[in-house]
């Protein structure tokens, strides 16, 4: 089953407030940030080629190579397997994430069928082409496909905000974050997007774009 959608602020709103009164530690976190953001993006080739150029890279940074990829008219599957390896490199793409880019084009995904499938399912097709891991795949399957229960347990923002709410001595594992969110279900995005939100307040800096 694909589960609960969030196609709304309202949707968030409701996670927030389920979050409140079934996971008390949630309460500090969300009194101290604004509301939470909505967060969805189109689904499809083009997102998910943003999410590879933001890997391993600060915000700013993958702002700025989207940014060139754009004025170049490179963020189409044509367009990427088109253009040169320098053309793609002049834009801002590492040679790694060029070979990320083709291998993206190349495998042809039914974006339309995604919508339809459970998230294991979604996470196990992004993951099987190259370059896109699992936390790729978990954030195209939160803010593209809008999925309610999804968490990014690799993510080191959430796993250091997440020591901050809990008074962790040290920042969990992926491992361990996974076993930290399960009472979070059925709204871990949600307690994703007060995370987030929570590490720009207690960092001074975004953890997501």
């Amino acid at each position: 089953m694909v589960g609960r959608i969030i196609e709304s602020l309202d949707c968030v709103a409701e996670g927030a407030d389920w979050l409140r009164a079934n996971c008390p530690e949630f309460g500090p976190v969300l009194d101290q940030c604004p509301p939470l953001p909505l967060r969805r993006k189109k689904d499809g080739f083009e997102t998910l080629l943003n999410a590879i150029v933001g890997q391993q890279v600060s915000v700013a940074a993958a702002d700025a190579i989207w940014g060139r990829l754009k004025a170049a008219k490179l963020t189409g599957p044509r367009k990427i397997l088109w253009a040169s390896d320098d053309e793609l490199r002049a834009a801002g793409l590492s040679g790694q994430k060029v070979r990320y880019a083709r291998a993206l084009a190349d495998a042809r995904i039914d974006f339309k069928a995604l919508r339809d499938q459970p998230d294991a399912e979604v996470i196990a097709t992004l993951t099987e082409v190259t370059g896109i891991g699992v936390w790729t795949a978990e954030i195209y399957a939160m803010f593209s496909l809008g999925r309610a229960d999804v968490f990014a347990h690799g993510d080191l923002a959430l796993q250091e905000a997440a020591k901050e709410m809990l008074g962790l001595p040290k920042r969990p594992t992926e491992r361990e974050m996974r076993v930290l969110a399960e009472p979070w279900s059925p709204w871990r995005s949600v307690a994703a997007r007060a995370l987030w939100a929570y590490y720009r307040v207690v960092k001074a800096r975004e953890g997501i774009r």
